[in-house]
């Protein structure tokens, strides 16, 4: 066999690959490899057809923009061909880009030539046609050459005009642009995903895509999609702008959405220059890109370049470093947080991902492993983005040994070896040892000496660290034998500072049980439940013999948190720390609350919000509950009154809709009686 026909046989192959992937991607909304990957595969092909050009077929990337269309949507010609772009990688094909332009162009090599700079959003392309003002169709790029009407799904999405603000509009004005999801729509769809028990999606791009091609606009109705311009199709009717800078200027006057990032510069350098800055700040935009897109400015220098099979000659998409790669996973690992969760944590062969090398990366927690089934040995796809840690996307299922094995979580902490408990409708699998889990140990004892809590001053975080990590104290018990010369040792300590915590220290043993309770750091348990357990308990002895049951016919306690409750209690290392905080001489008081008769705030359920001006929040509710109030720390259906100081944000937007009774800090005022 020839070199060319060996070469053939191994390029039919390269384009099998890719003809696999977008059907995966552009149809089924699948993606199963990396950008990256998907990019150097396109390379290798092309770098083949500039060897053998007489070898190439009609479906080889070079000959089509995308993949095939669905059968759902009517089909639909583009007047114009929606083209895809060429890429760059580096500063070195750039400056070769720029001087294809120059050459082309015929002017001197020194000549900078003035482009328009945007981010390339990560997203689905569409094209929006307008007739008379008014929008009449919206095409997907599809093929390039044809594209499916998704037109009642577009119209509802807020930043699209149905009408361009024009007194006398163009007779056809079609406009190219870019659907996405922006970060925050993303992780809110996801989390409502995960609520409803329905399949998340693995990124912005692949949310956009499925949401646009939903055959219930409705549906489409409840996603968070948006819209940025970027482009000019057909237009009748009009003198069309000269410049790509005025079709911008000429958009966003229209009412068009277009991006607030656009810039034009002059030559190479500033384009050079426009890539690091947006580099930069990439990690920090509300929506993904994966590059800028330069574009020759003027209109009419556009025309004199013209394009190439596949894409214009005055155009380039400069790529950013791949932050999806494809790696092994090694092992599978359980990391222990300050809070208890349990982390499921991926082990991989070491990979280079946005110019940092990955060997770990997170499974999130029991059900995200269990939905995406990641397991040792897989080839998967992981993501990085800035200084998040990375994640494990899916795995790639043809490279899936035949003898993998689902991972399971373990029974107990791979820290302290005590019980783990996942309640029912809970993602997150935890640790219940809390003080004695020494994972949790620094968390649990800077939680135990905080104001709320014991309120032991002069303890703060960088003091607890060192208590802990010189090992004079495990649990929060052993506080409580501290010295002054021990404390005399560590760093920012000095001798009075030292008998002023030990003083503190003495001071905290008389407290209330609400606020031990509090400062036990009870999963689920704040400083109002806290208070309600100590009202309903009022002792530990009751605390240690109840049931869930019991728990959960206490107003507010639903069955994650009465769990919560009844495994810290039955937990062996709790109840020793509990024990011997008692026999050192902490000595919680039940804090009566004399509750006034008649009063307007009886048994209603209140919550506090906003700051107020004549008292803190804190003792607004220490009133509410001499009112006989039950106080709440969230909004809910079951409240009554919100009291709403300056400065209000979620929850007074929560009880407007839920047509709470709202009172400002003057009306709760006079209701109390406190004039």
């Amino acid at each position: 066999m020839t070199t060319k026909e060996t070469t053939h046989k191994h390029y039919l192959s390269l384009i099998a690959k890719i003809d696999e992937y977008d059907h995966q991607y552009y149809v089924l909304d699948n993606p199963l490899i990396p950008d990256s990957d998907y990019d150097a595969i396109v390379r290798k092909i092309l770098e083949i057809e500039k060897l053998y050009p007489d070898i190439i077929p009609p479906n080889s990337p070079s000959q089509r923009v995308g993949g095939g269309l669905l059968s759902h949507f009517d089909s639909i010609a583009h007047n114009i061909p929606m083209l895809s772009l060429d890429n760059v990688f580096d500063d070195n094909e750039l400056s070769n880009f720029n001087l294809r332009v120059i050459e082309r162009l015929k002017l001197n090599e020194n000549s900078d030539i003035e482009y328009t700079c945007e981010p390339k959003l990560d997203g689905l392309a569409i094209s929006l046609r307008y007739e008379n003002g008014l929008l009449a169709q919206a095409l997907t790029r599809g093929d390039g050459e044809i594209g499916e009407n998704v037109l009642n799904n577009v119209k509802t999405i807020r930043s699209i005009p149905l009408k361009i603000k024009e007194d006398n509009p163009p007779r056809t004005l079609e406009i190219r642009g870019e659907v996405f999801m922006p970060k925050k729509g993303f992780d809110w769809l996801n989390e409502k995903q995960i609520n409803q028990g329905e399949k998340t999606f693995a990124n912005p791009r692949n949310a956009a895509a499925g949401s646009l091609r939903q055959l219930n606009s409705t549906i489409t109705a409840t996603r968070p999609l948006a819209f940025y311009a970027y482009g000019l199709g057909v237009v009748e009717g009009i003198e069309p702008p000269r410049s790509y800078e005025k079709m911008i200027t000429c958009l966003t006057k229209q009412g068009i959405p277009t991006c607030p990032l656009f810039k034009v510069v002059n030559g190479v350098n500033e384009l050079k220059k426009y890539y690091k800055d947006i580099l930069s700040i990439r990690d920090n935009l509300d929506y993904d890109i994966d590059g800028v897109v330069y574009k020759v400015n003027d209109y009419k220098l556009q025309h004199q370049l013209g394009f190439i099979s596949r894409a214009p000659r005055w155009a380039i998409a400069h790529k950013f470093p791949a932050q999806e790669k494809s790696t092994i996973v090694e092992n599978i690992t359980i990391q222990v947080g300050r809070t208890g969760a349990l982390t499921p944590v991926a082990r991989l062969l070491p990979v280079k991902v946005g110019g940092v090398i990955v060997t770990n990366a997170t499974l999130h927690n029991a059900d995200e492993l269990k939905r995406k089934d990641i397991r040792i040995g897989d080839t998967v796809i992981i993501r990085r983005a800035g200084d998040v840690i990375p994640e494990v996307i899916n795995f790639i299922p043809e490279y899936r040994q035949k003898k993998s094995q689902p991972f399971t979580m373990p029974e107990t902490c791979p820290i302290c070896n005590s019980e783990v408990i996942k309640p029912k409708g809970e993602a997150i699998t935890r640790c219940i040892a809390g003080l004695f889990c020494q994972a949790q140990r620094k968390q649990a004892i800077i939680h135990f000496v905080s104001r709320k809590a014991m309120d032991i001053d002069g303890l703060g975080t960088k003091i607890i660290e060192q208590l802990v990590d010189t090992k004079l104290i495990e649990t929060p018990a052993d506080l409580y034998q501290l010295s002054k010369d021990q404390l005399v040792n560590l760093d920012r300590m000095g001798v009075k500072s030292a008998e002023n915590a030990i003083l503190a220290i003495e001071n905290s043993k008389k407290t209330t049980f609400a606020k031990l309770l509090f400062a036990l750091g009870i999963r689920e348990v704040g400083e109002i439940m806290a208070q309600t357990l100590a009202e309903y308990y009022k002792d530990f002895d009751a605390l240690y013999s109840t049931a869930e049951e019991e728990l959960e016919r206490i107003d507010g306690i639903g069955p994650v948190m009465a769990a919560y409750i009844v495994k810290f209690f039955s937990e062996p290392h709790n109840l020793s720390v509990i024990n011997t905080l008692l026999e050192r001489g902490v000595s919680p008081k039940n804090k009566i609350t004399v509750i006034q008769p008649n009063s307007y705030f009886l048994d209603k359920k209140t919550v506090v919000t906003g700051s107020l001006s004549i008292m803190t929040r804190d003792e607004a509710k220490a009133q509410l509950k001499q009112l006989g109030a039950k106080v709440q720390s969230s909004v809910s259906s079951k409240t009554d009154i919100l009291i709403a100081g300056k400065k209000s944000g979620s929850k007074l937007k929560k009880a407007q809709e839920l047509g709470i009774k709202i009172l400002n800090e003057g009306e709760f005022i006079s209701l109390a009686e406190l004039v």
